[in-house]
């Protein structure tokens, strides 16, 4: 029996990591497109967003199978109830990146300005999704302390883009609207960042059963 169990805890943790893949390619796409002035690589992202959802559905099932089935105890079931957990952030990611790419649709050919802070932003996030699902997968609690750290970074990233995008306001508040739209774009990669910190916070509580936010 605990044999058959591991093996379940083993395809969640697959899951998990393919699902966070996803989550990967799905903010470098709509970053990329964002850089590259690119509406053909914007369209790619609802596609994949799409497909996080179907693979949270999966992850649900599984988890729910696990739990009816085989009702885990301990650490077991708190691995299992993290996951849950994670897993609504993690399709929030998804649907994040596409409400990016939607407004990089309506940029109407403009170059994104401030690409160097935004990108940077982007790769920070894309970090921070990658080292919160790995913390998860090794039970690795520094690394999820890491993760929640690197949110300031993110935060940081934010401040400054919010700041440059004012003082374009106030030079030229004939391009307000645009340099508004970057600023929700900047927003949705803060959001993004306070996701993986979730994310990070379900990690230490699945391995020490204390909640961060507790």
């Amino acid at each position: 029996m605990r044999n058959k169990f591991d093996e379940q805890l083993s395809q969640l943790n697959h899951e998990m990591i393919e699902m966070g893949a996803l989550c990967e390619e799905v903010i470098a796409l709509a970053s990329r497109a964002l850089t590259e002035n690119d509406k053909s690589l914007a369209a790619r992202v609802a596609p994949l967003d799409s497909e996080i959802d179907r693979k949270e559905r999966d992850i649900e099932n599984l988890c729910l199978k696990l739990l009816l089935q085989q009702q885990p105890v301990a650490r077991d079931l708190r691995q299992i109830s993290a996951a849950l957990k994670m897993i609504t952030d993690m399709e929030r990611i998804g649907d994040q990146a596409e409400d990016i790419a939607e407004i990089i649709s309506f940029l109407h050919g403009h170059q994104a300005e401030d690409n160097d802070l935004l990108r940077e932003m982007a790769k920070a996030a894309i970090r921070m999704v990658t080292e919160s699902v790995d913390a998860y997968v090794k039970c690795d609690t520094m690394l999820a302390e890491q993760v929640i750290a690197e949110d300031d970074t993110v935060d940081g990233y934010f401040t400054q883009v919010k700041e440059r995008l004012i003082g374009k306001i106030a030079q030229d508040p004939a391009d307000g609207e645009y340099a508004l739209d970057l600023l929700m774009i900047a927003k949705y990669f803060e959001r993004i960042g306070d996701h993986a910190t979730n994310i990070a916070e379900w990690v230490i509580f699945s391995v020490t059963g204390v909640h961060k936010g507790e």
